[in-house]
């Protein structure tokens, strides 16, 4: 397996983030479903449909969030 070039590691870290926090965020989503029977296939469709809005989300917010964190923190 080829590695991933370093040069891209922001993106890849971004894409991993984000599909781990919609995965725990569909997780508790799905939770009221475990009696029923319906929570894994409900939890992988909430998962699948959060991770593809807010995938786009966090690529396109990060810079401006970075700026953010940049003009509220010092250097001292």
């Amino acid at each position: 397996m080829s590695a991933i070039p370093r040069k891209y590691s922001d993106l890849v870290f971004w894409i991993l983030q984000s599909g781990l926090t919609c995965a725990i965020a569909a997780a508790i989503a799905s939770y009221p479903l475990v009696d029923s029977g319906h929570v894994l296939a409900y939890w992988i469709q909430s998962w699948l449909f959060s991770w593809l809005v807010m995938l786009p989300a966090v690529l396109f917010a990060a810079p401006f969030i970075r700026r953010l964190v940049v003009t509220l923190t010092g250097d001292g």
